[in-house]
């Protein structure tokens, strides 16, 4: 039998996760960077070297947007612009060494503060989150699986 969720219930769990990832967001040091700012960096770290408009596309930010994030994390030191290795005309955008500890810096934070979070809950809540954690990582893989770069094909 198939378990399926109503639109309600696939709301409400929808904006759980997106509570926990915006309180999370709010209540760790960012940097000086946005949101949008530390997301990017995490995308590119994760998938790139990046062209802009495959980094647009994966992050769902318009062009314009995209290319003023980037180059506030050139001028921060976080990633870099590089020539595509088949295109020297085009440019793609690798992080940096400062981005990848900047990067983990803010990811330790913030499993501190979750993990401090997790700490607070009920025994019997702590572990039914337990023992949904394969349902979500399968979850979240779902959710990615469309997202290749473009270079893939």
């Amino acid at each position: 039998m198939a378990v399926r969720f109503e639109q309600g219930e696939a709301a409400r769990l929808r904006g759980a996760l997106a509570r926990i990832s915006r309180s999370l967001d709010r209540q760790t040091p960012q940097e000086g960077l946005s949101p949008s700012a530390v997301w990017v960096l995490g995308t590119v770290n994760r998938l790139g070297p990046l062209g802009m408009g495959e980094l647009a596309e994966f992050e769902g930010i318009n062009p314009t947007m995209l290319s003023r994030i980037v180059a506030k994390l050139v001028d921060a030191g976080l990633v870099e612009r590089i020539a595509h290795e088949r295109d020297g005309r085009a440019v793609r955008v690798r992080i940096t060494e400062q981005g990848g500890t900047l990067l983990t810096r803010l990811r330790e934070e913030r499993t501190r503060l979750f993990t401090a979070r997790l700490a607070e809950l009920p025994d019997e809540h702590a572990a039914q989150l337990l023992d949904a954690l394969p349902a979500l990582e399968a979850l979240g893989l779902l959710m990615r699986r469309d997202i290749k770069p473009a270079d893939e094909s």
